[in-house]
């Protein structure tokens, strides 16, 4: 809940949430619910759609790392997911244009899901319990919009547990330890937590070192040949007061 002052009669006025669904969080949740719908009519859906690593590597299910994030295992996983979606994803698409802000949420759900295949090849107990269970769900891409929101508003304070306001960067540290230590437990919830750990490792990478470094140093790097291919295209010299042009 944020408190907004007016500036004529100084009195204050209180909204709940970001405001209004923007177009991209609102193509993403009426998406959620369609699967939701259609895997409560056809529940071995699930077994198509849903990321089992066993699945994607012993038959060539390579659309599950996509297909997951839109599928939820029952009401409450899919109505919390996408209250948080809405919550934290509307001033982030706001920010970013609807364009970056979609490319993100697949770059961190998918993510997550490699996470989970790459864990599902880790020798023993742990790997064995991934490689046959099935992972669904958007939390990954939702803990990338989580890192995304700490990073961009890190003393925007977040209620835990809806009665205790941390400020956003403690808020995804506290839940980045809580996957972490989770995600160890050779069981279930380990799996689930894996994806989540991944959501949060990618996106960090890809809006701290992707997006800035490499990608920044390529173009730099382009701009730097196309510039001396012109300059030998056109035989042009810099000496002197200026460029000559023979």
């Amino acid at each position: 809940m944020r408190r907004y002052p007016s500036s004529s009669f100084r009195s204050v006025s209180y909204s709940f949430g970001p405001g209004p669904v923007t177009p991209v969080i609102k193509l993403l949740i009426w998406t959620n619910v369609a699967f939701f719908v259609l895997a409560w009519v056809l529940p071995t859906i699930r077994l198509y759609l849903g990321l089992m690593p066993e699945a994607v590597f012993g038959r060539s299910f390579l659309w599950q790392p996509v297909t997951y994030l839109f599928l939820h295992a029952g009401f409450f996983h899919i109505i919390f997911n996408m209250l948080a979606l809405w919550m934290f994803g509307v001033e982030l698409e706001r920010l970013w244009g609807a364009r970056f802000f979609l490319k993100y949420y697949f770059v961190t759900g998918v993510g997550a899901g490699v996470t989970t295949l790459a864990f599902a090849l880790v020798p023993g107990e742990l790997g064995a319990s991934v490689r046959y269970s099935i992972t669904v769900g958007a939390s990954g891409a939702i803990y990338g919009l989580l890192l995304a929101y700490a990073l961009y508003f890190p003393n925007r304070p977040i209620y835990l547990y809806l009665l205790f306001p941390i400020p956003a960067k403690y808020f995804v540290m506290i839940m980045g330890a809580i996957a972490l230590l989770s995600s160890m437990a050779a069981n279930q919830g380990g799996v689930a937590n894996l994806a989540h750990l991944g959501g949060l490792v990618c996106g960090y990478l890809y809006l701290k070192v992707w997006r800035t470094r490499p990608l920044a140093e390529i173009k730099y790097r382009y701009f730097k040949w196309k510039m001396n291919h012109m300059r030998r295209r056109f035989d042009v010299y810099t000496g002197g007061r200026g460029p000559r042009i023979h």
